[in-house]
């Protein structure tokens, strides 16, 4: 294209400020700041040489050549959107095959049912059913993997959504801190204070896990850091076991941990005062949606089934 025309995202950004009316509601549909979409917009107006939106004490809204660029670019993005489908059928032309990496917790508590769960829906209807090669590793590993290509379909945890890849939310999860049962931790009775768990040798996940980046996103908010682990592992399940051998406490899934949690085989140390809510999300490059066939079916599966747990 011209020089002058902006890029895909840049133009998404102009007819989401047509369609709500501001920049900031542009700025939510394109998961960045409203600073970041602010200042996005003083670079496509240089590019272009064009005034597009009008920024005033009572709002943003677009000029009368920003609302012309606007619906041009409606039009260019309709056919952009009709090229990336037209992309997803000739992929799967090549075959039924996914490729998906997923993040330790996800791979190993919930992924293995919603495969299940895929297959068995592509039976019914007469399909001849996807085969799936999932790669387990942390998010950061996962979010490189989707965006290199390696990866039609990725899924992490996370506090903040990874730039630059489509993403859907599907659940939130949070983290507590566990130890095992009788320990004289979970004989407790009064909660631990950020600082208490600033100090506290951990079981840990290795660094670039997404259960480790939120522990290290909590403290942070309170100015402190993690000490250092006793011990790091590279999966969920080998943290819960060697807390479950009586080894240093450790922050894992409530929602993975259920069962050993009602069980009583493990406790929990509140830890009332830090933040360690985080969200479950598939992410893709692409389209809007996630690319056409078993990875939107994928997806589909899991939202239903962490809607219903």
């Amino acid at each position: 294209m011209s020089s002058r025309v902006p890029d895909v995202t840049g133009l998404r950004l102009i007819v989401g400020i047509a369609r709500h009316g501001s920049i900031a509601g542009a700025a939510r549909d394109a998961d960045i700041s409203q600073q970041a979409a602010s200042e996005r917009l003083r670079g496509i107006e240089g590019q272009m040489g064009l005034t597009l939106v009008h920024r005033g004490s009572r709002g943003s809204r677009l000029t009368p050549a920003g609302e012309v660029v606007a619906q041009w670019a409606v039009r260019l993005l309709d056919l952009t959107d009709e090229i990336d489908g037209a992309i997803d059928g000739l992929r799967g032309d090549r075959g039924r095959d996914l490729t998906v990496w997923s993040s330790m917790t996800i791979a190993e508590n919930l992924l293995p049912r919603w495969l299940v769960l895929l297959r068995e829906r592509q039976l019914a209807a007469g399909e001849q059913a996807t085969t799936v090669s999932l790669t387990a590793d942390n998010s950061g590993h996962v979010i490189e993997a989707v965006r290199s290509g390696a990866a039609h379909l990725g899924f992490v945890e996370g506090v903040e959504p990874p730039a630059g890849l489509r993403r859907v939310d599907l659940a939130r999860d949070e983290l507590v801190l566990v130890t095992a049962a009788g320990s004289r931790l979970s004989r407790r009775r009064t909660p631990l204070t950020p600082a208490d768990v600033s100090l506290l040798p951990l079981t840990s996940r290795e660094r670039g896990s997404g259960t480790r980046d939120v522990i290290e996103h909590a403290l942070a908010a309170h100015g402190l850091t993690m000490a250092d682990s006793v011990v790091e592992h590279t999966t969920a399940t080998a943290v819960r076991e060697a807390v479950l051998a009586g080894g240093s406490p450790a922050f894992l899934s409530r929602r993975a941990m259920a069962r050993e949690l009602a069980s009583g085989h493990l406790a929990v140390v509140p830890t009332p005062s830090l933040e360690l809510d985080r969200v479950f999300r598939a992410v893709w490059v692409g389209g809007r949606n996630p690319p056409a066939g078993p990875a939107r079916e994928l997806v589909g599966i899991a939202a239903t089934a962490l809607r219903g747990a």
